[in-house]
């Protein structure tokens, strides 16, 4: 009988996982006021069989609230509200990180709080719409080019955000740097076209996230920290450049320097968006030494394959987790995946189309 590597126990960082199998980030709007509930605890609490759960976005900053109804780590409420997901995450065997996600242009003003604005790295409006409760789809607006001032206050939230997160229970953050949010907004050159130290080359443009990573590797232990990437891809409206391979190429290389616990390799291909080339899977497997995480349109069998060739240490899986909360042991006991699954339940605000997806009956 075949022995999976899916089912193993890996140390990732300074975290003992039961087994190789990742909840991947999943925006899923039910933080009413921006503050975790009991809800979103359940949610998390039916999926605590996977190895890691990696929460949804959750914005360090007030001005990081670009969507409707996500959750934030920036007050003491809702750093109370996590500690009802961690405390059940726990009692079970399982482990959990925060994804720390400032959404940078990504973002309507009917979005947001009060003595908020909207800011990136250049005053370049994304193409596309954002949902608001008040008023629907709307227009993305310009943002705010920030200031260095503004600069060096964000890298203070994202500071606060993994310290808040460890006062909440979190096993450790990971920094979202992919989807067209603010960290990549500062790694591609169409979104950024500064003139100072923060644009231009290659350097310059990685210079933000590597100094948000290092600053939240000193702060909470770079044991305790990774961050998503997402090289090639498009969402939030992030076009090809030509120097894309070489900017994950140096970002990879420095990241590694940092020893930080992980990084989290995102392909969209499985949801119409290009692939993520072999080439820069493979070259960032070689710059980076510490642990791997590959995500994006998985199987049981093409994630084992993965696992078996090196490629990668985790994986992670992301839509078979809302329909299937107990995806592990399906996978493991070879039962079938559920079929049933409604995307216009995805970003709802109540418990239908969330934690009422059904446990295998045997």
């Amino acid at each position: 009988m075949k022995t999976y590597e899916l089912f193993t126990p890996k140390k990732l960082g300074s975290i003992d996982l039961k087994n190789r199998i990742v909840m991947a980030p999943m925006t899923r709007c039910r933080a009413i006021g921006n503050v975790p509930n009991e809800l979103m605890a359940k949610y998390y609490n039916q999926r605590s069989s996977a190895g890691l759960i990696i929460t949804e976005g959750t914005s360090p900053s007030p001005n990081g609230l670009g969507y409707a109804r996500i959750p934030g780590i920036f007050n003491a409420e809702q750093v109370e509200g996590w500690k009802k997901t961690t405390a059940v995450i726990h009692k079970n065997g399982g482990k959990i990180i925060v994804q720390l996600m400032h959404s940078g242009r990504i973002s309507h003003p009917l979005n947001m709080p009060k003595d908020t604005y909207i800011m990136a790295p250049s005053q370049v409006k994304a193409a596309g719409q954002m949902w608001t409760d008040a008023n629907g789809l709307q227009d993305f607006v310009v943002p705010n080019e920030m200031t260095l001032q503004d600069i060096l206050h964000a890298k203070t939230e994202y500071i606060s955000a993994a310290e808040n997160a460890l006062f909440a229970g979190f096993d450790g953050v990971e920094l979202h740097a992919a989807n067209g949010y603010l960290l990549e907004e500062f790694l591609s050159p169409v979104s950024n076209i500064r003139t100072d130290e923060y644009g231009g080359s290659i350097e310059n443009r990685c210079k933000f996230v590597i100094e948000v990573a290092a600053a939240v590797a000193k702060a909470i232990g770079k044991e305790k920290t990774g961050i998503r990437l997402s090289p090639f891809g498009v969402a939030s409206d992030m076009p090809h450049y030509p120097e894309i391979e070489a900017t994950y190429d140096y970002l990879s290389k420095e990241l590694n320097k940092l020893d930080i616990a992980y990084i989290h390799l995102v392909d969209h291909s499985a949801m119409g968006a290009p692939a993520v080339p072999l080439e820069i899977k493979k070259l960032i497997r070689h710059n980076f030494k510490n642990t791997l995480i590959t995500c994006g349109g998985y199987t049981k069998e093409s994630a084992e394959s993965a696992l078996e060739s090196g490629l990668t240490d985790l994986v992670a899986f992301g839509r078979p987790f809302i329909n299937n909360p107990d995806l592990v042991e399906r996978f493991q006991n070879d039962w079938p995946l559920s079929e049933e699954l409604d995307m216009d339940l995805f970003y709802t605000a109540d418990e239908i189309g969330y934690t009422d997806y059904q446990f295998y009956k045997i």
